[in-house]
């Protein structure tokens, strides 16, 4: 079968040492197709992770296969999507974990095509999260908020040196001892399934009108985890972050200072990582804010 495959997918996975795959991929989207019976449509464009075309069930359903690329590992997506069933992300139609397929249910636009003002897209962005979380144990096998923070806090300084020090050392220091802060206050017993990486280009319009997020990381966190992700939001946007921060607070009771210290997470390491691989003005604009609240 002949299959679009978009740019960015393409240059990842040739990059990554496995352009074989592209090779193979038709068999696979073809084998899904007959297995899951799908009509294939329109690859989207957009993501660099993953294949993501058009598809129709055979009762008519439109939906959307996704296929990630090699080393991608869909099963916490997967399990993020089960347990939300479809509140507050995309349904979840089937799968194949093997073959890192997921069949979804599919959207509409993102929120920034329809919502033009970012303090209303913030707030809605805070209400579709608030839908997805749910309580959830370790039996859920997801990584944990501190692993993450872990994570980060042994990945930033050597990134920070690969991407020629973008930022100042005050607030590579500053988002250390955040993920210090936010890995010793990490309580199973008050853990929540979170998403990961809300933005507005991760929450689609559902059909009743209502969004939904896209991509979950997939975590098992506490909430002000997403909710730092919105405080990185809009980086150009120049309102006053605390102010915002605490408008996040007011509107789903969790607490200002862990939003505050995930928000300077995520900002820094989002920053730094799209310095390292040239995603202007968004690297630049989200760390000139970081080193001036420093």
């Amino acid at each position: 079968m002949s299959l679009d495959i978009p740019e960015q997918v393409r240059k990842t996975v040739i990059a990554d040492g496995n352009e074989s795959w592209l090779d193979e991929l038709p068999g696979v989207v073809d084998s899904l197709a007959r297995e899951w019976s799908l009509v294939i449509g329109r690859s989207l464009a957009g993501g660099h992770v993953a294949l993501v075309v058009e598809v129709t069930m055979a009762d008519g359903t439109p939906a959307v296969l996704k296929i990630g690329v090699p080393g991608r590992d869909v099963g916490p997506e997967a399990t993020v999507l089960r347990l939300a069933n479809g509140e507050g992300c995309a349904k979840l139609l089937r799968e194949d974990l093997g073959r890192r397929a997921l069949l979804l249910e599919r959207l509409g636009v993102p929120m920034y095509d329809v919502v033009a003002d970012p303090a209303s897209r913030h707030e809605l962005l805070c209400d579709v999260a608030v839908r997805l979380w749910r309580p959830v144990g370790p039996d859920s096998d997801l990584p944990t908020g501190a692993e993450l923070a872990a994570e980060y806090a042994e990945r930033l300084p050597r990134l920070w040196e690969q991407a020629g020090r973008p930022c100042s050392p005050a607030t590579v220091a500053d988002a250390l001892y955040c993920m210090e802060r936010r890995r010793l206050a990490h309580d199973d017993r008050s853990t929540v399934l979170v998403h990961g990486d809300i933005h507005e280009l991760n929450a689609l319009q559902a059909g009743d009108g209502s969004y939904k997020l896209i991509d979950p990381l997939g975590l098992r966190a506490e909430p002000a985890c997403d909710l730092g992700t919105i405080v990185r939001c809009n980086p150009d946007l120049g309102d006053d972050l605390r102010a915002r921060t605490e408008r996040l607070a007011s509107r789903t009771g969790v607490d200002a200072t862990a939003i505050w210290e995930w928000g300077t997470i995520h900002r820094v390491v989002s920053g730094v990582y799209a310095c390292s691989i040239g995603f202007q003005p968004f690297g630049n604009l989200l760390l000139a804010e970081a080193d001036r609240l420093t």
